[in-house]
């Protein structure tokens, strides 16, 4: 009988493959267009799920597959639905929405980054879970802030991208950043109420897992007893 790692795995193998001829059937009807832009961005979407998949499978690193599908998940939400299917001028919540994901995802980044530190001889100890929370939070709005002005320098450079919406620039920029914090202040609650009463969850097991198969990335001992922070 398989165990549940295996049927997460190919259930992520299954639903990347999906996503994957999505995005090959999209690029046939873009070249066959001659939306060469298009065809760029749909070329790009495609590698940032296949390159970084095959890097870390050549280098031996494990990742547990509910990671990868949320990355490929989201690179396609974001950048082929998002900008090469229009989503974000047919839907006007569309961007909102993937910015609060956004930041529930760089919250979580945020919390894994402490707590893989958590694991070693690195830090303290001591260290609870409420800092675990609020470091999380922090890196979310500070990834943030970092891509609002990536955002405003792409459109410097190149204007008709339009990346900030120049008819709505301050107001567009201001609802990214309190969504995306609200999504972070989501995941640093849920994570510091979930860790005080002690109890597992998925990410918690699968960073778990990462740990237990990438012992070389932590670069010193691991602690025999997992620090008590989980989301």
């Amino acid at each position: 009988m398989p165990t549940t790692s295996a049927r997460s795995r190919r259930l992520t193998n299954r639903i990347t493959l999906g996503i994957l001829a999505w995005l090959a059937v999209g690029l046939t009807l873009f070249v066959v267009r001659g939306d060469w832009e298009n065809v760029f961005l749909t070329l790009l979407v495609i590698g940032l799920i296949i390159v970084p998949a095959y890097v870390l499978r050549q280098n031996r690193v494990f990742v547990p597959p509910e990671f990868q599908l949320i990355a490929a998940l989201f690179v396609f939400l974001s950048l082929f639905l998002g900008s090469a299917g229009d989503f974000y001028y047919e839907f006007w919540w569309w961007d909102m929405v993937l910015h609060t994901g956004s930041g529930v995802l760089l919250g979580v980044v945020g919390w894994i980054v402490l707590f893989l530190l958590m694991q070693t001889d690195r830090l303290p100890s001591s260290i609870g879970p409420a800092l675990v929370s609020v470091f999380g939070v922090c890196f979310a709005v500070t990834l943030g802030v970092v891509w609002e002005i990536v955002e405003y320098c792409v459109d410097l450079i190149w204007p008709h991208i339009n990346m900030m919406s120049h008819e709505t620039g301050v107001a567009d920029t201001m609802n990214d950043l309190i969504v995306a914090a609200i999504g972070a202040i989501v995941v640093g609650v849920f994570g510091y109420v979930y860790s005080r009463r002690g109890r597992s969850s998925v990410l918690i097991d699968a960073v778990r897992a990462f740990l237990h198969r990438n012992p070389r990335l932590i670069g010193r001992r691991v602690r025999r007893k997992p620090a008590r922070a989980a989301p």
